[in-house]
């Protein structure tokens, strides 16, 4: 599975604002929104109804939200890299910075555990994150996102 065929330039934020992690999950259902077509409302409360579960904070400021969105029609993701990290309920208690929201279609189970499993593994690599905390313009942003996938295959 390519990076790209979850996020596109346009579902890469640079340096979203938010003061908290409700807004922040808030500003993500917006840009999700505007690239699924899909009602801003309707993706943030599957975002929400996920959080409620448990925590997406996996820690080292990453948070990966994701949900299963009824009328979706693939996978889509939308990466966020905050102006200021917020207080995420993370499980190392550590703000978050790097955020990659991953929504699938309702009946997605094997694609959305990959999507996840892809994601995770590229967020675990210190030195991406680096790149990732150090980069400050959305098309950097996605180009860096982007060669990951071309690096490891």
């Amino acid at each position: 599975m390519d990076m790209t065929s979850l996020i596109t330039p346009a579902s890469v934020v640079a340096n979203l604002k938010a003061t908290s992690k409700k807004q922040a999950l808030q500003e993500l259902a917006r840009h999700a929104a505007f690239v699924t077509g899909l009602p801003e409302r309707l993706l943030f409360d599957t975002i929400l109804e996920r959080e409620r579960l448990g925590t997406t904070g996996v820690g080292n400021g990453i948070a990966v939200p994701h949900g299963k969105v009824p009328g979706l029609t693939g996978l889509c993701g939308v990466f966020a890299r905050l102006d200021r990290p917020v207080d995420f309920d993370s499980i190392d208690e550590a703000p978050v910075d790097l955020i990659f929201l991953l929504l699938a279609p309702e009946g997605a189970g094997a694609d959305h555990l990959k999507a996840l499993a892809k994601v995770s593994r590229l967020l675990r690599d210190k030195v991406m994150c680096e790149k990732l905390r150090a980069t400050r313009k959305a098309e950097a942003l996605y180009a860096l996102l982007a060669e990951s996938t071309k690096q490891a295959a």
